[in-house]
């Protein structure tokens, strides 16, 4: 499950773990907050009690998205300057 909020300035991203009863312990909520030159991961460390984040430039989240349909290797984004 997941759910979409609109805020002044980010778009609230949240995926809710759900799992069927007693098949296994559910994980912390995610929460990604899309703003207009970033992008941020954030969960919750039930062993700290602290929230874990990770902050992606645009161009990072791009090489992101391209790596996930990639083989193994080196790769690197060549830049078009529009």
């Amino acid at each position: 499950m997941f759910t979409i909020e609109h805020d002044f300035d980010a778009t609230v991203i949240t995926l809710i773990d759900e799992a069927e009863p007693n098949t296994r312990p559910l994980n912390e909520d995610v929460v990604i907050l899309s703003f207009e030159d970033r992008v941020v991961i954030e969960q919750m460390d039930p062993q700290t009690d602290q929230v874990a984040r990770v902050a992606f430039t645009m161009h990072q989240l791009t090489e992101l998205r391209l790596a996930l349909n990639l083989p193994e290797g080196n790769y690197r984004i060549q830049r078009t300057d529009d």
